[in-house]
């Protein structure tokens, strides 16, 4: 598997707002069908995939947080987000090493690296070795396993 080459903060020192939790969050599969739409539901429970060009963060320029749309916890952020030109929103980097997790998918003939978030196991894409520097990585990501949140502007007075 391709292990993250970097190194950020801790998980204390996170952007946006966002909260990294290492507790982690089980619930039965009737749980997650109650709390998640049928797409959410199918693509980050059960491995799928949605089409390319298709999801709602592919073409998303704002800035700020990617959070797991399972559970809120902390993903990626829009300053290691570019344009792949996959179809679906790419990342070189996570948040922190500890956002996500990693395993052997080999599934549909292929042997790839599947994501996860780390904190509820959901299925979030796929992590491929053709990524930008700095990290050479492309975490090809599923609009529909995330949430936004936007950087919160300054206040006035406070520069």
């Amino acid at each position: 598997m391709y292990p993250p080459r970097h190194q950020r903060g801790s998980p204390g020192d996170l952007k946006g707002g966002a909260v990294l939790s290492q507790e982690k969050i089980t619930r039965t599969e009737q749980e997650w069908k109650s709390l998640l739409t049928p797409e959410q539901f199918r693509v980050t429970r059960g491995g799928g995939t949605e089409p390319p060009f298709s999801g709602k963060y592919y073409n998303h320029k704002e800035k700020g947080t990617y959070l797991c749309s399972n559970c809120g916890n902390g993903l990626f952020t829009s300053d290691s987000k570019y344009d792949s030109g996959s179809g679906w929103p790419s990342f070189f980097e996570p948040l922190s090493p500890e956002s996500v997790s990693t395993r052997e998918d080999r599934s549909h003939g292929m042997t790839r690296v599947e994501v996860l978030c780390a904190r509820c196991d959901a299925h979030l894409g796929h992590l491929f070795p053709d990524g930008p520097p700095p990290t050479g990585m492309r975490y090809c990501i599923n609009s529909v396993a995330l949430d936004f949140k936007p950087d919160q502007p300054p206040r006035p007075g406070t520069n």
